[in-house]
């Protein structure tokens, strides 16, 4: 079959990554938007875009009969899914097929005996792959913990969560099976054993039509936080480590897994392993893998470029391809990782990693990667998922990728959204990590906190550089010499909840900051300042947005705000509020006003990002106010709730 125009029912970086493709292979490309997406990159960069009214997934992007009708105003002959949304969809899988156009992805019978993890494991038993036991979340019993409640359908570390406790196992299985439902609009969960050190190792596939299936290496996935993917890289450091035949018993799981449901496609076998090299099987993912570029880099493929041969009925050509040096990725995600991984909102008002090679395409040895989603102007919400980018590094061995990717993280700029940039540069350059040995239980052992504690640039040096920067905005700083003493200028920022007031002035031997000797200035603007430290020169760049200012430089960042000289009384909040943290919808409230509560306790839970974040008291104390209700919708900073101190 002939494919010339593809449409992709997605949005933002796989968008583009997939139209990088169609357009190097000259096919056209289909867009389709959301109301919040109408001026996103990937609408921009189509042929040709349609619009679906709305805003929430469930009425866009999770909408096949929309994007079926789309795909045949727009005059697409073929649908590529993407990730996420309804790529793993076998209904809608069928109904593209029905419907007279290719669907890019494997049948709808294999996405329905792999999309259901109870099933899945069930069938790879059989075809004698090892396999963790399903447990029934109603008969777990004390010697089985920890157990993972996990949802049957979907990923992406949505409907999971970690029991330890019988006691905490009905509120687990009741919270996972609402965000199953709201996610994959299946509210079906089962429990498994937990392994609290074990490391992700995933085998990427591919078959063709024709009866071959190819394993084209492995990569290992074992930093993450709430069960999603933080950093991933190929070849696997476990595998490396282990050795013998370990690899050679992986490619073999992954080739039997794919020809045991008679697979055609691209897809992921994906195992939880362990230090003596035994794995065990966790489940298929029956689409492209966010984490595909570094399979890329080391088997020199377009794996987008593989799924049309497939789709158009090619059969796989040559020899199985082999990974040759190593390749790192890292997710730049709108999140504070310190504020237990809160998604983050805003609009991105710059964009900036430096030193990229490629983009949406194999970097070349000793390259960075650039995957974006986003672009200066982007605005972030709470509808989808915060990934902003993905930065990878392509070197000839695991230390220097992972170096490399620190530091063009490092002097990445992104201004206007909170990001885990921080903790991407300090988790790369760990010695656990970099000595290949980091685990699924890596952010337990090292919290974000303890990660980042020192990382980016010192806030009083930052508040410096943007008071001198903020006075160059007016008329030109005087350097001279003074033959009148004048008084020193002051400036307040806030860095966090700590407030930094700067004192500086000119005098007879140029500039003096209040209780910091050997500053001295070489030249400030509005946008970039330079001083000397103790006879070493350093430069920094400034950018502002609302009432921000970013001060980037090559040892990091820091965001700061200014401090207004007098406060509104009315913008004050009454002691003891718990705010939003972001838009979101209350879907539980666990407390009543009159109770008390201890530090600690969970009290509100918010549905944003397709997740629930539980909003918990700061102190003991006495509920006082509770003024929002289930299903309502908030803005951030909206009062939650008003806890009294005891």
């Amino acid at each position: 079959m002939t494919i010339s125009s593809v449409l992709v029912a997605n949005r933002g970086e796989i968008a583009r990554r997939i139209f990088a493709t169609c357009r190097r292979r000259g096919l056209g490309t289909v867009a389709v938007f959301a109301d919040p997406d109408a001026g996103s990159p990937h609408v921009r960069e189509a042929d040709s875009a349609v619009h679906l009214p709305g805003s929430a997934p469930t009425d866009t992007y999770l909408r096949g009969d929309l994007i079926i009708a789309a795909a045949h105003r727009a005059g697409a002959d073929a649908i590529h899914p993407g990730y996420g949304f309804l790529a793993e969809n076998a209904a809608f899988a069928r109904a593209v097929q029905e419907a007279g156009l290719t669907w890019i992805g494997p049948s709808p019978e294999a996405i329905e005996v792999m999309g259901s993890k109870i099933e899945s494991k069930r069938r790879m038993a059989a075809a004698g792959l090892p396999v963790l036991d399903l447990l029934d979340p109603a008969a777990v019993t004390e010697a089985e913990l920890p157990v993972l409640v996990k949802a049957s359908a979907g990923g992406g570390g949505r409907g999971m969560r970690i029991v330890r406790a019988l006691a905490d196992l009905p509120g687990a299985v009741a919270s996972a099976s609402r965000e199953a439902a709201a996610a994959f609009g299946d509210p079906t969960v089962f429990c498994e054993r937990y392994l609290d050190a074990g490391h992700h190792v995933e085998v990427q596939v591919l078959a063709d039509a024709h009866g071959t299936v190819w394993a084209l290496g492995e990569r290992e996935c074992s930093l993450q936080r709430r069960h999603q993917k933080v950093i991933e890289e190929a070849p696997a450091p476990l595998v490396d480590r282990v050795g013998g035949d370990l690899r050679k018993r992986l490619l073999a799981a992954g080739r039997d897994a794919a020809a045991a449901v008679g697979y055609r496609g691209a897809g992921t076998v994906e195992f939880l392993a362990d230090e003596r090299g035994e794995f065990w099987f966790l489940e298929m993912n029956t689409r492209l893998q966010v984490e595909h570029p570094v399979t890329e880099c080391v088997t020199g493929t377009d794996l987008v470029g593989l799924q049309l041969d497939i789709a158009a009925g090619r059969p796989l050509s040559g020899p199985e391809p082999a990974m040759t040096g190593h390749a790192v990725e890292a997710r730049l995600y709108a999140e504070s990782p310190v504020d237990d991984w809160r998604p983050q909102t805003g609009t991105v008002v710059t964009f900036d990693v430096p030193d990229v090679t490629a983009r949406f395409g194999r970097a070349g040895l000793d390259g960075i990667r650039l995957d974006s989603g986003v672009e200066p102007g982007s605005v972030v919400g709470t509808r989808y998922d915060g990934m902003l980018a993905k930065v990878i590094a392509y070197a000839a061995t695991r230390e220097a990728a992972a170096r490399q990717l620190a530091a063009a993280l490092r002097r990445t700029r992104v201004h206007g959204v909170t990001t885990n940039r921080d903790l991407l540069v300090a988790s790369l350059l760990h010695p656990a990590f970099l000595a290949g040995t980091a685990d699924t239980g890596f952010y337990a052992a090292h919290p974000p906190a303890a990660l980042t504690a020192g990382a980016g640039l010192d806030p009083e040096l930052g508040a410096l550089v943007a008071a001198l920067s903020d006075a160059a905005l007016g008329p030109r700083l005087a350097r001279g010499f003074r033959n009148i003493p004048v008084g020193y200028r002051s400036r307040t920022y806030a860095a966090g909840d700590r407030e930094i007031e700067v004192r500086y002035r000119f005098g007879r031997d140029g500039l003096e900051v209040a209780g910091t000797p050997g500053v001295s200035l070489v030249d400030a603007t509005a946008g970039a300042v330079v001083l000397d430290l103790d006879g070493v020169r350093r430069r920094w760049t400034v950018g502002r947005f609302d009432d921000r200012v970013v001060v980037d430089g090559p040892r990091g960042a820091v965001e700061l705000r200014r401090v207004p000289r007098f406060t509104d009384p009315s913008a004050q909040l009454p002691a003891g509020a718990l705010v939003a943290p972001m838009p979101g919808t209350v879907v539980r409230v666990d407390v009543r006003i009159g109770e008390p509560v201890r530090a600690g306790q969970s009290l509100v839970w918010l549905e944003a990002m397709k997740m629930e974040h539980v909003v918990r008291a700061a102190a003991d104390g006495t509920v006082a106010e509770l003024p929002v209700p289930v299903g309502q919708q908030v803005s951030q900073g909206t009062p939650l709730a008003v806890v009294t101190p005891a």
